[in-house]
């Protein structure tokens, strides 16, 4: 399974109203360090079927961006039951990652 794309129309189904934690990497193309954690988070979707992996184009959803308060990319956010449990700024290596998810 491959991460989603979260926008701000399938935010609520897809991120507030999941059975699953979620992992939300806030990134944007032009941005080296995300282009350095996109396969990681890819793969970490593909491994983890007990996590639902989404990405967040903070050019495309300046309002998500602004609502999580993500001043720097890559963010990354780990939120269970709707709400936010871990957070990370900066590029981070898969074990870093996987360590937010089950903490």
């Amino acid at each position: 399974m491959s991460a989603l794309n979260i926008n701000k129309s399938n935010f609520q189904d897809e991120v507030v109203n999941s059975d699953r934690p979620v992992l939300l990497d806030f990134w944007a193309p032009w941005c080296g360090p995300c282009r350095m954690v996109v396969p990681i988070v890819e793969e970490i979707a593909g491994e983890r079927p007990d996590v639902k992996v989404g990405k967040v184009n903070v050019d495309e959803e300046q309002e998500l961006a602004r609502q999580f308060g993500v001043m720097s990319i890559p963010t990354l956010v780990v939120m269970r039951e709707g709400k936010i449990v871990r957070q990370a700024v900066g590029a981070q290596p898969k074990p870093q990652i996987l360590a937010m998810l089950d903490a």
